[in-house]
């Protein structure tokens, strides 16, 4: 009979849940008080899904630097995400034309991100867009054999450029 094995069950390096309190996508107002519809609600997230949410968690960024990153997040993949191609092989159907591949959120997220790139500059743009948008952690960003101070001076900038970012769309009431 084989020895048991002393490895720990599901331990994957990608995957770190936390049990945290969210606000109720349901609720209502007209129901306030009632016990199916509470205010907040218990959820579970993964810490490790991007750099953004593990700063956060270890309180390394604070709320409205999350929701900036999150807002930066969410035009990013509205540009970059949900692209598509023309299909110039596929008929149009009783007349109509071709569907443009580009929608009005992607225009408006477009808009947005040129309206951000000459406030943070190119090389700051590339670090916002790299960690927020791309997903890259701290580590990745900086050159490969860096010293911590690297990643620390990273992680300062990002913070910096968060502020601007929560400045542009009034996040909160930082001087």
């Amino acid at each position: 009979m084989p020895a048991p094995s002393k490895k720990t069950p599901s331990s994957d390096p990608h995957r770190s849940l936390r049990a945290v309190t969210v606000a109720n996508p349901y609720y209502t107002p007209a129901h306030d008080g009632e016990a199916g519809n509470p205010l907040t609600v218990p959820a579970i997230i993964n810490i490790r899904e991007s750099a953004i949410t593990m700063l956060a968690s270890r309180g390394r960024i604070d709320a409205a630097q999350f929701a900036a990153a999150t807002r930066f997040r969410a035009l990013w993949e509205a540009i970059c995400r949900s692209m598509r191609a023309i299909d110039y092989g596929q008929e149009p159907v009783d007349g109509g034309g071709r569907a443009d591949p580009i929608g009005h959120r992607q225009m408006h997220a477009a808009e947005e991100l040129r309206r951000i790139r000459p406030l943070l500059g190119e090389e700051d743009f590339w670090l916002v867009s790299r960690i927020c948008g791309e997903g890259y952690f701290l580590g990745e960003v900086v050159r490969p054999g860096s010293s911590k101070r690297a990643k620390l001076r990273a992680a300062r900038d990002l913070r910096e450029y968060l502020d601007l970012l929560c400045e542009l769309w009034n996040l909160s009431a930082r001087r």
